[in-house]
């Protein structure tokens, strides 16, 4: 699933970006710089989208609201991790304190050690696909069969893979890991919250909409963006590029999660400018066409495929709805 060497154009470096498509000079600056107030709206908007959807569920207190609820935390998780994940990178909010303060509490209210996961992360982004990758398995082996996808698939939609997880938690909160102890305390308050006011349908709908849809949803982001890739200094052959639609951007990958091969070229660019800084690579001819998809469903039909194929069936992925 590499892109061939036509697609990679040696266009750079240029007076804008280093060979490997790093900013420079007065671009780096611009684009690094941390948006906090626009942070505080993206944080307090993801409390709603969790919190407040199950606090709701729990006062309308039905059966149809519980399950909208089990269905709406897909993106809940979805949007908790994504914050996280800018805390790990310490681009949340400027004041270190704070950064880390709330990406904690962002993170562990998913299930996600986020100082664990910073030092795992930074190992991904220093040497994708190297031999200190943490993803690997996860990323290896694509294209696959129909019947190994399905099967990948299904253990996400039915807990197994998360089961997986929370038998790592488990043992780390018996070694009194102290990210682990903090999730466990941050659940068991939630938890008895919840039974409290006689609502424990509300934390049932959290922890198994994290256990199946997310599950679910974060195997598909992932594999869309490192997914039959491989080791390389040229970031085009490790990171893949797919065309960013509004529903996707609604479910899957909010907070401009989808413009991977930016983040990845400077990973000190924080979300609100992943856009900017992919299309300044565009302009300078560093992302071609040829490395685009069409859409992420597009993608995903080629990651099934079972065959070894390029990103160059634009032409025919064109009309799609994009997912």
């Amino acid at each position: 699933m590499v892109p061939p060497p036509s697609a990679r154009p040696a266009v750079l470096p240029n007076d804008r970006f280093n060979a490997r498509g790093m900013p420079i000079r007065e671009l780096r600056d611009e684009l690094r710089t941390i948006p906090n107030l626009r942070n505080v709206v993206a944080v307090t908007a993801t409390i709603l989208q969790s919190y407040g959807v199950v606090i709701a569920a729990a006062v309308i207190n039905t059966w149809w609201s519980y399950v909208l609820a089990f269905f709406l935390m897909a993106r809940g998780h979805v949007c908790l991790n994504i914050l996280a994940h800018e805390a790990a990178h310490r681009l949340l909010f400027s004041n270190r304190r704070a950064n880390d303060l709330v990406g904690r509490f962002v993170g562990y209210s998913s299930y996600t050690a986020t100082m664990a996961y910073r030092r795992a992360h930074f190992a991904h982004h220093r040497d994708e696909m190297g031999p200190d990758e943490p993803d690997m398995a996860l990323y290896t082996g694509y294209p696959i069969s129909k019947a190994s996808w399905r099967r990948k698939l299904r253990r996400d939609l039915t807990g197994q893979s998360a089961y997986k997880n929370f038998v790592v938690l488990g043992t780390a909160i018996r070694a009194r890991k102290a990210e682990a102890l903090m999730i466990l305390g941050l659940h068991v308050v939630m938890l008895g919250a919840a039974i409290a006011v006689q609502r424990p349908f509300a934390y049932l709908v959290w922890i198994l909409s994290w256990s199946t849809l997310w599950k679910f949803s974060n195997r598909l982001r992932a594999i869309a963006e490192h997914g039959g890739m491989i080791r390389s200094r040229d970031r085009r052959e490790t990171t893949h590029v797919i065309r960013q639609s509004l529903l996707a951007r609604y479910w899957m990958v909010p907070y401009h999660t989808g413009w991977h091969l930016a983040h990845h070229a400077d990973m000190a660019v924080p979300w609100t400018n992943l856009p900017r800084l992919h299309d300044e690579l565009v302009a300078s001819g560093w992302i071609t066409p040829e490395l685009e998809y069409p859409s992420y469903r597009a993608f995903w039909r080629q990651c099934s495929s079972g065959a070894e194929r390029g990103p160059s069936l634009q032409a025919t992925g064109n009309s799609q709805l994009a997912m």
